[in-house]
């Protein structure tokens, strides 16, 4: 067994502290990941206080990890000793289904869909009450850590262009984004909204002008209205009906990044004939949609979730060749639960990085 040290939530109620565990050895396939950066989503927020009603505990977060590989697995090809690599959102699939077979793991199919890098597998909630885990293994605890083991299928080559620390974000931020912009065709002439600016806003706004588009970004929040507009960047609050109302049909693609419950159809009116409207941000129920206004102008109201293997390395090669980074505070592991504070009140300008160096510090 290899020791380990993290920060998790022992219980519902508890605030993230040093938590002492041990990893698999790794087996002939796998690969051992010292944990240099790892970036903070608002889903650790979300799984970290259970409000997705499945989390097991202790639940360490962290799926946007980036390390330098340690030791390698007899039968591994594909990395060595020293790459600089990446772990995001998944560690397994089923690997039999259709999309798993078809290279789309993150919309596997099999009975526990993908094993998610913490918090074990997407399992049914009474079943993750019991901390029952289908895979067979105890609890995933994720990038908080010193060390991962990871299956080389799952383990992601970072670009040498890309920092190590503002690589870390495009594992689920980045991709999460890009994904459905790839699917939907995002590119040169079209014009795109983006719903929030925050960790995945930011860098759907990035991707999408890298893309070709034409973007405007819809935010709540005044300050980035102000800051964006002053940085020349097309902002609208998303309060000021006057301005929506003038945008009415004049966009092909929409992306709401906004990560809890909120109301799609002030958007869904600033869709062209045939535009698409996707939700990334959010998991929980959204307020119902106006089917007339979507129906009488065959617009689509849809949702996409995170992004496949080939989509990340896919994604981290673009930005590498784009020059494209998310905008990062790099923080140490003591300061986490100050960081979930200040990210659920929008404080954070846009994705929080934890150093895993200064675990050695606490």
């Amino acid at each position: 067994m290899i020791d380990a040290v993290g920060f998790a939530a022992k219980n519902l109620d508890s605030s993230l502290e040093r938590h002492e565990f041990q990893r698999d050895e790794p087996g002939e396939h796998d690969v051992v990941i010292d944990v240099m950066f790892c970036g903070v989503c608002h889903s650790d927020v979300h799984q970290v206080k259970n409000e997705w009603a499945n989390t097991v505990y202790p639940c360490m977060p962290g799926h946007e990890a980036v390390g330098r590989v340690s030791r390698v697995g007899a039968a591994v090809t594909a990395f060595t000793v020293g790459d600089i690599v990446g772990v995001g959102c998944m560690v397994d699939s089923c690997r039999s289904c259709d999309p798993c077979q078809n290279g789309e793991e993150n919309y596997c199919e099999g009975p526990n869909s993908w094993l998610a890098t913490y918090n074990g597998p997407m399992i049914p909630k009474a079943k993750a009450q019991t901390g029952e885990n289908m895979y067979g293994r105890d609890n995933t605890f994720g990038g908080y850590s010193s060390v991962l083991v990871v299956n080389e299928d799952f383990v992601i080559p970072i670009p040498a262009a890309l920092p190590p620390a503002a690589a870390a974000p495009i594992l689920c931020a980045g991709v999460t984004t890009y994904s459905p912009m790839k699917e939907w065709g995002v590119g040169e002439g079209h014009r795109v909204g983006v719903v929030g600016h925050g960790g995945l806003g930011h860098m759907a706004a990035k991707l999408a002008k890298a893309l070709g588009a034409d973007v405007t970004i819809f935010t709540s929040s005044t300050a980035k209205v102000a800051e964006l507009v002053a940085a020349g960047l097309d902002a609208v609050h998303e309060a000021d009906t006057d301005r929506l109302k003038s945008l009415e049909r004049g966009f092909d693609f929409i992306l709401s990044t906004i990560p809890q419950r909120h109301d799609v159809n002030p958007f869904v009116m600033l869709l062209k004939k045939g535009g698409v409207l996707c939700v990334v941000g959010a998991l929980e129920p959204l307020e119902p949609v106006n089917n007339q206004e979507v129906a009488f102008h065959r617009r689509t109201v849809t949702g996409s979730l995170i992004g496949s293997i080939t989509e990340t390395v896919e994604v981290l090669e673009f930005c590498a060749e784009h020059g494209i980074t998310p905008d990062i505070e790099i923080i140490p592991i003591e300061q986490v639960n100050e960081a979930y504070e200040k990210m659920s009140s929008g404080e954070v300008r846009y994705r929080y990085v934890i150093d895993m160096a200064s675990l050695s510090a606490v």
